[in-house]
Parts: structure tokens; C-alpha cells; sequence
């Protein structure tokens, strides 16, 4: 009986496609890094009700104003798909 070569880890870990993660794999690691760069970015720029001076009767004075949550989405998705392109090339391009 032959025995068998081990392989390389770099060799499993690389696709014929030159994609260095299988596509699942690079997916849920976009959306790890997308909630976390949604949970780092959520804080900035918000002003509660009691920082304003404008607490609206029978709501909670920290609620924000205007939380802006849709340029938030938009930043959040643009920082994680840089994020997750650097990945990508470090462990295209390392060795």
C-alpha cells in the first residue's frame, strides 16, 4: 500500500478559481465583519433627546434624534466589503 502524500494546508485552502475561501466561507465572513462595522459605526454622530433639549412626553430621554441609519447601512456594507477584500488579497497574495 502507498502511503499518501499530506497536503498543504496552502493547497486546500486555494480554488482552482483563484479564490483563496470557498464562496459560503467568504459570506459569512462578510456578514461577521458587516455587524461588526455596523456595531462600531452605530454610536457615531448620534444625539439623544436630552443632549437636544427636546424630549418628547412618555418617550426615554437617551433615544436618539436622528440616528441616520440608512447612511449607516451604506457605510457599514462599504467599510466591510473593503475589509473583506483586504482579507481576501493578504491571504491571496501570503504565503
Amino acid at each position: 500500500m502507498a502511503a499518501t502524500r499530506p497536503m498543504a494546508f496552502r493547497t486546500v485552502l486555494v480554488q482552482d478559481d483563484g479564490m483563496p475561501l470557498p464562496v459560503p466561507l467568504a459570506v459569512a465572513i462578510y456578514i461577521t465583519i458587516w455587524f461588526t462595522v455596523l456595531f462600531a459605526i452605530l454610536p457615531i454622530g448620534v444625539r439623544s433627546q436630552q443632549e437636544e433639549g427636546a424630549v418628547v412626553p412618555g418617550t426615554e430621554p437617551g433615544a436618539p434624534v436622528a440616528p441616520r441609519l440608512a447612511m449607516k447601512a451604506v457605510a457599514t456594507t462599504l467599510i466591510s466589503a473593503l475589509l473583506l477584500g483586504l482579507l481576501l488579497a493578504y491571504m491571496h497574495w501570503a504565503d
